[in-house]
């Protein structure tokens, strides 16, 4: 399983992190080399800007204050998650394996 959900889901769970634990998430991209670098994102309410991504254009990352704003930034080489949507692979969610999110969190989306 490498995309459970649409790009428009993913936005709703990332809105309500209250509801879905999304921090720590891990993917890919497909259309990368292989030796590119797993990415990061998450949210953490605690935070001015809650919503981040690592490991991606910026060295140390960056925040943002919404999840739209975190999946248009083009910090992908220069692509945004919307924009490479279909070439992206979800490792774990909240740093909990694909099956077992989805046992806990599914019937919410």
């Amino acid at each position: 399983m490498d995309k459970p959900f649409s790009f428009e889901d993913f936005q709703k769970i990332l809105e309500n992190d209250d509801v879905f634990f999304i921090d720590e998430t891990l993917f890919c991209f497909d259309d990368e080399p292989e030796n590119e670098q797993m990415h990061y994102l998450g949210c953490i309410r605690e935070y001015e800007k809650p919503y981040w991504i690592g490991y991606c254009d910026i060295p140390d990352g960056c925040e943002f204050l919404t999840a739209s704003e975190m999946l248009n930034a083009k910090v992908f080489h220069g692509r945004s998650i919307k924009e490479k949507w279909d070439h992206m692979i979800f490792e774990n969610i909240g740093g909990i394996g694909l099956d077992d999110w989805f046992m806990q969190y599914g019937d919410k989306i």
